[in-house]
């Protein structure tokens, strides 16, 4: 028997890495919004961001949108998003790396009045070193 290993390494298997786009990179490239201070607040340990897409439809308010629709504003938006996120994951019956979680928010469309239930996404993955962090997307988003 030969005491030599079997094993290759990642590199000799898929071939020299060609490009990577680091986390940091899209938060600085506003693919993913940094959710910052609040999801802290809210009860996470890990970091968590947001998917512009998330951002857009369920986070970004403006005046305009107050004088046009309800009066809302951008940080009690994302509040409501992270709050119920950590709560998804605090009554959760079973563990996994992704969860769907559930809030009510009212659609940023210029008309809208009354909150509609609304499903979002909650990925824990690795963060640009290897630390866990947690991405909120929308359930179609990868």
């Amino acid at each position: 028997m030969s005491n030599s290993s079997n094993e290759q390494t990642a590199e000799s298997f898929f071939g020299h890495v060609i490009s990577t786009y680091t986390r940091a990179q899209t938060i600085e490239d506003g693919v993913l919004i940094d959710a910052g201070a609040m999801a802290q607040e809210a009860g996470f340990k890990w970091p968590v961001a947001l998917t512009s897409a998330v951002w857009a439809d369920c986070v970004a308010w403006s005046e305009d949108d107050s004088e046009g629709q309800v009066h809302q504003d951008q940080s009690g938006r994302l509040w409501d998003v992270l709050f119920m996120a950590s709560h998804g994951i605090r009554t959760a019956s079973d563990s996994g790396d992704r969860l769907l979680f559930q809030f009510y928010r009212v659609r940023r469309d210029g008309q809208s009045m009354e909150a509609e239930l609304t499903t979002l996404k909650l990925i824990v993955g690795p963060g640009d070193s290897g630390e866990s962090v947690i991405t909120i997307l929308l359930p179609d988003e990868d």
